[in-house]
Parts: structure tokens; C-alpha cells; sequence
């Protein structure tokens, strides 16, 4: 086997921590390290289900996950431990997710989820030496004086969107055995190496939930609040919803309304009030400047510039303007060739220059620039 990103040939003798979900993309990323010539690997199983808190809701399916991860760590000799990580990802990340909720935001858990658990919390109890790898489509380029997150070739698979807030620390142990290679032949290397779970579909949706509807999570911590749906351009109540935090911006279904399609364009948490506009006049709320804050610079700062932003996980990167707002360059705004009608405060913008990610930061309510000074 030759081309995998990562870890070179020439570094066997570093032992190699695997983290593998029970999935097909992390049980391929550990059959390739094993057909590579790694003799000193170690499995991880990540437990973060919350199924004490969400019993009733659905099917919570981490005990299915283990027994694949188990069989496919036992048809390639390595050792599986499994580490329960279930408080550190409700400090870390599940109240984080409710907490933008309550604001009205629309958070983005996975982004922590990486960055807090699986190469922080992780990190911080394994106490070892040796890299990191894991099942995740994205590719590590490394120089001398930094380490890149570029884009994997699968441009639909492409994780690094949820990676955007990783340090320079975490990447350099980092490696991704499956970032080099399409879905597609992600699937037939299952096969080949008759892994258990080559067939099991693709998980979806946040980490934590597993069969869990979003909408029941959120019912769950949150509750329901009955308030109005109002027209943006006329005021006129259109009907009503049952929180504010079932919401988001640009979203379509799920409105009850007749005579659409409406879109939701915006949000008064203080009033439970949810705004939104017919489709005919639905490009007047889309927004063509946007400002993001805390922005998380994998390497060093990128100047001024015009760059590419992904508003979204997806195939598409929007080309932009960006202005490199304070002096510790945490602020940015950017002008976007196409107004984006579904960016909402909440949500991340990841910013690319070709195929590296530069990092990511969190949109803003912000609307002029009072929140960037030039």
C-alpha cells in the first residue's frame, strides 16, 4: 500500500493511537496503517453517548458501534480500549450547543467535538507518546515551520470544516490514512479487507445523538414555548411555533404555513418571535457581508485578501473578500461575491486559500462596521 497521508514508513517504530467509531471510515484508516507495516497500534473507542439524559427519545446505538469497532479490531489483531468520555462532552460540548440555542444561535458541535474531545480531552488523559489517527476525510501537509489542514480530494467528504478549530499542537500528531481517498474507494478497501461493517451505512447528523431526531434533543433540554411566526416585510402574524431554538436561519420545512414556500430570516430570542419571508422576497434578507469572531488561525495570520469560505459543511466554497479587522486578528469581515440567505449567527465560516484551511470563526450578529475597524 502506497500514498496514505500521514505517517511515513521510515517512523514505524512511533506507536500509533487509532481512534475508531465502529464505522466504516475508521476501520479502513486502521487496516491500511496495519497493511502499511505499523506493528505498534492501539484502537480507541470514544464513549459519548448520553444515553442516561436521553433514554426515551430513541434508539442510542453505542453499543452496536463497539461491537463492530470490536470486530474489526479483532480480525486485524489490535487492541480496542474503550474510553468513557461522557462528562467531558457535556462540559465541552453539549452545553455549549445549549447554550447558543438559548441565544438563538445556531451552534455547530462537531466543530467541538474535534477540537474538545476526540484531540483534546482525548489527548489529555491518553498520556503517551506516538500520533494520532482517525477516520477523517481531510489531508496533513507538514513544513518546517507549520503544520497545514488542506482539503481531501473528496470534495463531498471533505471534513475540514469540522477540523477548522484544531491548534498547530493537536495537527502535528495528527494523521488521516483515509484523507487521500474518494468514498468510493473507501468502501471497496472494506471489502477487501473483509472489515464487518463494510456495508454499514454512513453515520448521520451530530456525534452525540446517534438515531436521536435533532428536534428531540433540543425538546428535551429546552422544552416548548408556543410564539408568533411573523411576516418580515409586513408584521402580519402568520402562525405560530413552539421555540425559537427549533429554528434556524433559511430553514424551509417544518413552518405549518400555507401559500409558500417560507423561509426563516431571522429571530428576537428575548421576544420568542421567528421572522419569515415568502420566497419571492427572500433574497432581501440574505446577507452579502458577514463578520466573524474568535477566529481560530490554524498557522499564522493570512493577511487582507481574497480567499474562499465554506458557510456550510458541503462541496462548496464561496469566493470572498476578506479584511483582517483588530490587531490580534481575531475579527474578520467578508464581503461575499453571492449573498448567502441561510448564514445565520451561530455558525462558523472556514476559510480556505486553494486547498488549505486556514481556520474558522463564528458569524456574528454584527450588521455594519462598528464590529471592524479598518
Amino acid at each position: 500500500m502506497n500514498g496514505y497521508s500521514g505517517i511515513s514508513r521510515t517512523i514505524l517504530q512511533d506507536p500509533v493511537h487509532v481512534l475508531i467509531s465502529g464505522g466504516v471510515d475508521s476501520s479502513v484508516a486502521l487496516a491500511r496503517l496495519r497493511e502499511a507495516g505499523h506493528t505498534n497500534l492501539t484502537a480507541y473507542y470514544l464513549k459519548i453517548w448520553l444515553e442516561d439524559d436521553l433514554s426515551g427519545l430513541g434508539e442510542c446505538p453505542w453499543e452496536e458501534d463497539l461491537a463492530f469497532a470490536r470486530s474489526v479490531c479483532s480480525s486485524l489483531h489490535v487492541p480496542l480500549e474503550v474510553v468513557p468520555l461522557q462528562l467531558e462532552y457535556y462540559d465541552r460540548v453539549v452545553e455549549y450547543t445549549l447554550s447558543e440555542l438559548r441565544k438563538g444561535h445556531t451552534p455547530s458541535p462537531d466543530i467541538f467535538c474535534n477540537q474538545r474531545i476526540k484531540f483534546g480531552a482525548f489527548l489529555e488523559n491518553l498520556d503517551k507518546p506516538g500520533w494520532i489517527a482517525s477516520g477523517h476525510y481531510a489531508r496533513i501537509v507538514r513544513h518546517s515551520h507549520d503544520v497545514q489542514l488542506h482539503r481531501a480530494p473528496d470534495p463531498v467528504k471533505d471534513q475540514t470544516y469540522f477540523l477548522s478549530h484544531l491548534s498547530q499542537q493537536q495537527l502535528s500528531r495528527l494523521t488521516f490514512p483515509v484523507g487521500d481517498l474518494p468514498k468510493g474507494e473507501v468502501r471497496r478497501l472494506a471489502a477487501r479487507y473483509r472489515l464487518a461493517n463494510m456495508d454499514r451505512p454512513d453515520s448521520q447528523g451530530i456525534c452525540f445523538l446517534g438515531k436521536i431526531r435533532y428536534p428531540e434533543f433540543v425538546r428535551h433540554y429546552l422544552g416548548e414555548s408556543s410564539g408568533d411566526i411573523v411576516e418580515r416585510e409586513t408584521g402580519a402574524v402568520l402562525g405560530t411555533h413552539k421555540g425559537y431554538w427549533f429554528h434556524t436561519i433559511g430553514q424551509r420545512q417544518g413552518l405549518g404555513l400555507g401559500n409558500g414556500p417560507w423561509y426563516v430570516t431571522g429571530k428576537d430570542a428575548e421576544q420568542n418571535v421567528i421572522y419569515v419571508s415568502h420566497q419571492s422576497t427572500v433574497a432581501e434578507a440574505a446577507r452579502q457581508r458577514l463578520y466573524l469572531n474568535e477566529f481560530n488561525w490554524i498557522g499564522t495570520v493570512a493577511p487582507s485578501g481574497r480567499y474562499g469560505v465554506k458557510l456550510r459543511h458541503g462541496p462548496h466554497i464561496e469566493p470572498c473578500s476578506v479584511q483582517v479587522c483588530d490587531a490580534e486578528a481575531r475579527t474578520l469581515r467578508l464581503d461575499l461575491d453571492h449573498a448567502d440567505r441561510g448564514a445565520a449567527p451561530g455558525q462558523f465560516g472556514i476559510l480556505y486559500d486553494g486547498e488549505r484551511c486556514l481556520g474558522g470563526g463564528m458569524i456574528t450578529d454584527a450588521k455594519d462596521d462598528s464590529a471592524c475597524v479598518s
